[in-house]
């Protein structure tokens, strides 16, 4: 669910009157664009070709938003050396005149590109379920983010709760395990409920913060985007950059 989280957590920030762009940076399997029923001209692809600029490449998405789409295989970046991958990320500088929130979609894993776009990000959300092997995977991309950077911002999110006692008790187990062997500490950004308007919204490539804006899941999107904005005064930046994990 960290893809639809990313989408709708945009368009919550973007009817708060943020200006947000949506970075697909799941270079492997990046599908925002389906998700979101978009066909755009250009993407992430001919920005690595040199054949369009990063500006350039950004199409208008739901709810006032700008996404930038991977394509459906961005080979050529994923196989980039350091320093165009280092040219690469200089392009989303450029951004900061017209952007207020950066949300990179990042891919699951430990991939090398996927911890250069959490090096990125002055802030970085985990998207953890109750399911045991997403708070692993969670511990895992926290310990590389902490490598990276040992005073990161790390915040939880809890996805696809029953209630909010299991919300907690899945934060809690998280907490231990990053106190215990990183010696850092999370912190809790908040929950978002099981909802089949989720799943509706992703049959229909419509986002719930669309087409089911009074759902439980959107109210839950809703706080957690208010909990964000409460935080800018914090990250000292034009233009936060926050990377969604898991």
């Amino acid at each position: 669910g960290k893809t639809s989280l990313a989408v709708n957590l945009s368009i919550a920030l973007a009817k708060a009157g943020r200006r947000v762009v949506l970075f697909d940076a799941d270079l492997q399997l990046a599908n925002i664009d389906v998700i979101l029923g978009l066909k755009p001209e250009f993407n992430l692809q001919h920005v690595v070709a040199e054949e369009k600029t990063l500006e350039e490449i950004l199409a208008d998405g739901p709810g006032g938003i700008r996404v930038a789409t991977g394509g459906s295989a961005v080979s050529s970046l994923m196989s980039a050396g350091p320093k165009r991958m280092a040219t690469f990320l200089s392009q989303i500088d450029s951004l900061a005149e017209t952007t207020d929130y950066i949300i990179y979609d990042t891919g699951a894993g430990l991939d090398g590109r996927v911890s250069a776009f959490i090096k990125q990000a002055q802030e970085v959300i985990l998207v953890a379920t109750p399911d045991p092997t997403s708070v692993t995977d969670a511990y895992a991309t926290a310990k590389i983010a902490y490598r990276r950077d040992p005073s990161a911002q790390i915040r939880v999110v809890v996805n696809q709760i029953n209630n909010d006692i299991e919300g907690q008790a899945v934060y809690r187990t998280l907490q231990s395990t990053v106190s215990q062997f990183l010696k850092k500490e999370l912190t809790l950004l908040g929950f978002v409920n099981k909802d089949d308007a989720v799943a509706t919204a992703v049959r229909k490539r419509t986002p719930f913060m669309i087409g089911s804006k009074d759902s439980q899941a959107a109210k839950d999107v809703v706080s957690l985007a208010k909990k964000v904005m409460k935080h800018e005064l914090h990250i000292a930046s034009a233009e936060p950059h926050i990377a969604l994990a898991a």
